[in-house]
């Protein structure tokens, strides 16, 4: 639960509530009481929640390098929400950042003892932090699934937001998809790719007749891309992410196509990055600030020894924008 929602439950503000929880500013005896009274029920809060030295605890979270240069509003929203719930919770948060192949700086984190436990916000293939903090028996949540048990995972079930969006787009008449989605080693991506060809054989559309790209999209396929689209008679172009998304709307505009006259387009991940398009973009939205928040107390209810979950799936909504009406006035 974020302060957001906590604030609306309780009918007051948002910074009410975290100067209830925070100890910090005026409030009202009462008003406190009956906030942290609150957040106690709902297990966000625990005032004698404290380290070895008397103080906070720590957790960390881990982010993709990748992020800085891709500028991914996932993984911002996902730490606002493990921010919000590790400070009700009265833990620390430490960030670092980590490749499929360099996971130096979390083993200072472990090794040096600075974290009780961390969180992962990408998944990938064979992980190699997982396995290494897995085998090592320190507590790890992910905002994502993987393969292993000893793993808290917290994700929106992205196999069946794509087949819900694809059976909604074919029952409107689409027949002739292109997918473009990269990296296959994330879970995301892949869980993604295996819900497009899932509606496809469930709604007896031939796997042959879609156009599939895999792989990091570079600035100069995008010429070849679009004409090779356009050759192949391409009705609806679905896009990994919204970052995807941003990449080949854009080209589509600037070449002077008319969306969804001439194609139409949708992202199965939405963000404020899809915003400044006209028409707007068909996409999943995701409660990724939600994720975060789960994944965070279901990791801090770990270290404190309480009941927590392993698995939680967070709920998705399919967004049906301009960019797929295939009529003009709809």
């Amino acid at each position: 639960m974020t302060l957001e929602e906590m604030a609306k439950q309780l009918g007051v503000s948002k910074s009410t509530v975290s100067r209830a929880l925070s100890g910090k500013g005026r409030i009202g005896a009462e008003t406190k009481k009956k906030i942290i009274a609150y957040a106690a029920e709902q297990g966000m809060f625990l005032p004698a929640a404290a380290g070895k030295d008397g103080g906070k605890r720590n957790i960390g979270v881990v982010f993709p390098s990748d992020i800085y240069i891709n500028g991914n509003p996932y993984f911002q929203d996902c730490l606002l929400g493990i921010c919000e719930t590790a400070s009700m919770m009265e833990y620390n948060v430490l960030l670092t950042t980590g490749t499929a192949t360099d996971i130096t700086e979390i083993q200072k984190l472990v090794e040096q003892e600075k974290v009780d436990g961390l969180i992962l916000t990408r998944s990938l293939v064979g992980d190699k932090a997982l396995k290494y903090l897995t085998d090592a028996d320190f507590p790890v949540g992910i905002t994502g699934v993987c393969d292993l048990d000893k793993v808290i995972q917290v994700d929106t079930d992205n196999k069946a937001a794509v087949e819900k969006l694809m059976s909604i787009l074919i029952g409107e008449g689409f027949r002739k998809f292109a997918l473009i989605v990269e990296d296959l080693t994330y879970h995301v991506n892949r869980s993604r790719y295996d819900g497009f060809f899932n509606a496809l054989l469930k709604n007896g559309i031939p796997e042959k007749e879609q156009v599939i790209y895999t792989g990091n999209l570079r600035v100069e396929q995008l010429d070849s891309m679009l004409h090779n689209l356009m050759a192949r008679k391409v009705e609806c172009v679905i896009c990994g992410d919204d970052v995807v998304c941003t990449r080949i709307m854009s080209k589509l505009q600037s070449e002077g196509y008319r969306i969804p006259r001439d194609i139409a387009i949708a992202s199965l991940y939405d963000s404020q990055n899809l915003n400044c398009f006209t028409p707007a973009v068909t996409a999943v939205k995701v409660l990724s600030r939600q994720v975060g928040s789960m994944v965070a107390k279901q990791v801090i209810h770990c270290l404190q020894g309480k009941e927590y979950e392993r698995r939680v799936v967070i709920d998705h909504e399919i967004l049906l924008r301009k960019s797929t009406k295939r009529k003009i006035g709809e």
